[in-house]
Formats: structure tokens, C-alpha cells, sequence
């Protein structure tokens, strides 16, 4: 890992507001090269409005994000060739072929057509779908879809991931692969914003959980750092001590007895 004073990303202040609700109330955060972040929350958290501010996709906030050691506000697009992205929901054009879609994004990126089909050939090859790469992806499972947006985000060989819920519909072998690809890319100096629901995973492969609540920071360190400042002993029972949830067993309760109601 690089010396920690070179942030590869560096937030100051960061607000934003839509309309009158303020979303994001100050966010302060320096992530260096090589670390797996779990960054987590309740929905409407902020989590999803921060990366879409890093990514350029949403505007008029307040406070300073520098990326690649540059404020995003004053770089061209061309930082975002350095940044693969997994959003939660996705539409992929599914008239078209896998090979169609994944050269397209590579030519996006800056690859050459070629030099994308081929590489996209041989990421298809290794996620085990080379017998649909020129099949429509309106024929593909969920699980495909989600392969072929993975793959799509490791084609231009990135700087920085942001991976949201990632492994939806991912078989358990796939989900295994997708694990130790993220300690690699790690130990390759890559940095990953890792953003799920779904805790014992984030658990097991960060290097470092931030926890966002009602717009600000409440928890930020290792899994271990974290359980040492907490009563609680797994993630999940963190994540509800410092969110305020307790009520998921009398909910549940409450769900059971509906349903059984003549």
C-alpha cells in the first residue's frame, strides 16, 4: 500500500440536498490505494448519492471531492476511465449480444474495438459464459446479467471499484471466485468501495467499514476496531446498535401472526 499521504480519494464537507430533505450533512473520508471498503447503511443513507457524486453523475453539492489527487468539479471526464462501476439496478441493452455490449463498453473506455472484444473473450471465457457470449442478453438469468455488468466494469483494467450489492443472483461458486477477486485486485493497489445489505459478507472481506447514518459518518475502522467499541459482536448487531434498529424480531413476530390470521 502507498504512503498514507496520498489519498487516492479525498472528501471534505460533503453536503447535498434534494429539495428541502438534506441527504448527505458533512461527509469527511480518505481512502488510499489497496483497501476493500464495506460502506454501509440504512437505505437513504447517502451511500448510493456519494458514489454517484464521485462518479459525476449527480451535481450541485456542497463541500470538495478530490479523486486521483484532482477535484472532480475541475477534471475532464477522462478520470472516469479509471473507475469501474456495478450499480445496484442496471439496464443492459438486451437486443444486444454479450460480445456486442462488452466491445461497446470497452470502445467507451477508450479500448480499441478489437483489443476489447478480445479481451472481453477471455473474461466471458472465465466467468463461464462462453456459450451465450453471442446469445441476446434478454435470454440471460439474472445471474448472467450480473456477470456480464462485473465484467464490464474490470475491462478497462480500473483504478477504483464501486460495487453495489455485486453479487445478486451469483451462484455460491461464483460468489467464491468474486470474493478472492477482490483481495487480488486489492493486492494489486486497487481500490474497491464495496456497498451491501447482505453483512457477513461485508464482514469477512473489507479491510475497512465505514457505517453512514441520516447523512453522516458513525462508524469508521476495521471490522475488529469496530467490534471493540461496541457492546455488539457481529456486524449486522453493530450495524443495528449504531442505526437505532431493535425491532426486526418483534416486526418479524408481527409478519408470522398476519399471515397465520384466518
Amino acid at each position: 500500500m502507498e504512503e498514507r499521504d496520498e489519498p487516492i480519494l479525498s472528501i471534505r464537507g460533503l453536503r447535498k440536498s434534494f429539495g428541502v430533505k438534506e441527504v448527505l450533512k458533512g461527509v469527511d473520508l480518505e481512502i488510499y490505494k489497496g483497501q476493500i471498503i464495506g460502506y454501509i447503511g440504512p437505505n437513504g443513507a447517502g451511500k448510493s448519492t456519494t458514489v454517484k457524486i464521485i462518479l459525476g453523475l449527480e451535481e450541485g453539492y456542497a463541500g470538495q471531492v478530490q479523486l486521483f489527487g484532482k477535484d472532480i468539479s475541475t477534471q475532464s471526464a477522462a478520470y472516469k476511465k479509471r473507475i469501474g462501476y456495478v450499480p445496484e439496478m442496471a439496464d443492459l441493452y438486451d437486443n444486444l449480444t454479450a460480445e456486442e455490449y462488452l466491445t461497446f463498453i470497452g470502445e467507451l473506455y477508450g479500448l480499441e474495438a478489437e483489443a476489447a472484444g478480445e479481451k472481453a473473450g477471455k473474461l466471458v471465457e472465465l466467468f463461464g459464459l462462453t456459450e451465450v457470449y453471442h446469445s441476446r442478453i434478454a435470454s440471460y438469468s439474472k445471474g448472467m446479467k450480473q456477470k456480464i455488468l462485473i465484467i464490464s466494469s474490470l475491462l478497462h483494467n480500473p483504478d477504483i471499484f464501486f460495487f453495489d450489492e455485486p453479487i445478486n443472483g451469483l451462484d455460491a461458486n461464483s460468489v467464491m471466485v468474486f470474493k478472492e477477486l477482490l483481495a487480488q485486485l486489492a493486492a494489486q493497489g486497487k481500490t474497491i468501495f464495496y456497498s451491501s445489505h447482505i453483512m457477513d459478507v461485508v464482514e469477512k472481506i473489507s479491510n475497512r467499514i465505514i457505517l453512514l447514518h441520516n447523512g453522516l459518518i458513525v462508524a469508521d475502522g476495521s471490522f475488529e476496531e469496530l467490534k471493540n467499541t461496541n457492546s455488539e459482536g457481529t456486524l449486522e448487531e453493530i450495524f443495528n446498535q449504531l442505526t437505532g434498529f431493535n425491532e426486526h424480531k418483534e416486526t418479524a413476530q408481527k409478519i408470522v401472526s398476519a399471515v397465520q390470521e384466518v
